[in-house]
């Protein structure tokens, strides 16, 4: 992609993948017989391809048309990660799959097997959504099992968690706060040195306790991605320069993964928040090379087998 600094590989960590499958989840929570179609016209929105693969395919000429050239597709219910892996098929070496994991269901680890098996390697861990402790002993298995598979790394979403969709369509949204913060991640970050943890959203409002951790472990990263509107939090609200400049402080430039937090079309790729996030970076006067670090070298380097 053609930048401030000259051309770059750029690289999205963050980008979630709604496939028709995942509607067909929220339509079944929505109830009342209510169709993907229905559920899908009350948000104003396009019907995915049935086909993932199709919908990978899209993904990708929108990636070509902004000279993005690689990004990590979430499967974004529990359960969706084969939508994501027939993405990943029908564009071969041009996307990284991640999938969520609940925890708390009893056959866990038996999804966590499936989906390295079938090729995805980020396991997103959401403990508010889903109320479990980052103490447990089953999160425990996860980040250990985890810890041994080539080039995964573990993604924990903390801090406050919204859902818009979910808000769109009256679903509740039970989501607990007590197991939203970065600190309970120290034991198993301290335990598991080589596996990367990202954590979204500089902390999502628990920016201080994300710094926290960041300092104490340098095998956590920051995913940059969203509005970041979690500023309006804190007294006084940091600018998203002030946020960056504290970040590359604590966590330097090799611990910075660019993402957009983009999901659906005809929106597409979020290339707002690209400029802005590359615009604080030049106000910042970060050098072409950490640049090239931060907007895609980092997650290459992560998500390598080798690393």
């Amino acid at each position: 992609m053609q930048t401030p600094w000259g051309p770059l590989d750029v690289a999205d960590a963050h980008v979630h993948f709604l496939s028709w499958g995942f509607y067909s989840t929220l339509a079944r929570q929505k109830g009342g017989d209510v169709s993907v179609e229905t559920l899908l016209g009350s948000l104003a929105l396009p019907a995915p391809p049935r086909d993932p693969a199709e919908l990978g395919r899209q993904w990708a000429a929108e990636f070509d048309r902004h000279g993005v050239a690689h990004a990590c597709l979430i499967a974004s219910v529990p359960g969706d990660m084969a939508s994501v892996a027939a993405a990943m098929a029908a564009c071969p070496g041009r996307f990284h799959g991640y999938f969520f994991v609940n925890p708390r269901q009893a056959d866990a680890l038996e999804r966590l097997e499936q989906a390295f098996a079938s090729g995805l390697r980020g396991v997103c861990l959401f403990p508010a959504m889903f109320s479990f402790s980052m103490a447990s002993a089953e999160v425990a298995a996860i980040v250990a099992r985890t810890a041994t598979q080539p080039g995964a790394v573990l993604f924990v979403h903390c801090g406050v968690l919204s859902v818009g969709i979910r808000r769109r369509l009256g679903l509740p949204s039970h989501f607990d706060m007590r197991f939203s913060n970065p600190l309970m991640l120290h034991h198993l970050a301290l335990r598991h040195p080589t596996l990367p943890f990202v954590i979204p959203h500089f902390g999502a409002g628990m920016f201080r306790e994300a710094l926290m951790l960041a300092d104490l472990c340098p095998n956590v990263y920051f995913d940059t991605s969203s509005s970041n509107s979690w500023t309006k939090y804190l007294c006084p609200p940091p600018s998203l320069e002030q946020v960056f400049e504290r970040a590359l402080a604590v966590a330097g430039p090799r611990r910075l993964l660019f993402g957009s937090d983009s999901s659906v079309f005809p929106q597409g790729w979020n290339k707002h928040v690209f400029d802005q996030q590359a615009e604080v970076l030049l106000k910042l006067g970060v050098p072409a090379s950490e640049a090239a670090l931060i907007l895609g070298g980092n997650l290459a380097r992560i998500l390598s087998p080798d690393r």
